[in-house]
């Protein structure tokens, strides 16, 4: 069994309107937002063995203020990045990790929930995460593979699933 972890950046900042998407950083709620949650990944208990991630600013931003101590391995792949590509990440680097969490992008983190969970699988928690997988969203899938290079369609579980909101009230229903 391998365990694979999603986290998306946190909520941007939309007023930085000269800079390219790219190069967009992060709100004070979106701050806040990743060190809630970070503060929960660290609590949740899985010991990250790799963190893959966008190079985009925001991902940075986000990683800085949510997991200070995991050193991420940037691919410019994960930019926006389908779930083909994403995989393809995963399985490129996968080695013998037994945990990898993912940081980037939506709509291809939120479309790996739907890759990952085959209908048999479908749980409150995907009931949850099919909604939306809204800024600084952190998923956590049981997979049974034993190898990345079997990554595929429909082989996980989504054992959990948490949004800032959820942590910390002020963060509010639309964040």
């Amino acid at each position: 069994m391998k365990i694979l972890g999603l986290l998306r950046h946190a909520k941007s900042d939309w007023g930085q309107s000269d800079k390219r998407d790219f190069d967009r950083g992060l709100n004070d709620r979106g701050h806040r937002g990743a060190q809630v949650i970070g503060d929960h990944i660290r609590d949740h208990g899985v010991k990250w063995d790799l963190l893959l991630a966008s190079p985009a600013e925001r991902v940075k931003l986000t990683l800085a203020d949510a997991l200070p101590d995991l050193e991420p391995v940037w691919d410019e792949r994960l930019y926006l990045a389908g779930t083909d590509t994403i995989c393809d990440v995963i399985r490129d680097h996968g080695g013998d990790a037994k945990a990898i969490l993912v940081s980037g992008h939506n709509p291809g983190l939120g479309d790996m929930v739907f890759e990952m969970v085959s209908p048999k699988n479908e749980n409150a928690l995907f009931d949850e995460a099919k909604v939306k997988f809204p800024t600084a969203a952190y998923a956590v899938f049981e997979l049974a593979i034993d190898d990345w290079a079997d990554l595929r369609e429909g082989c996980g579980k989504l054992v959990h699933f948490a949004r800032p909101r959820d942590l910390d009230p002020e963060l509010g229903p639309e964040y």
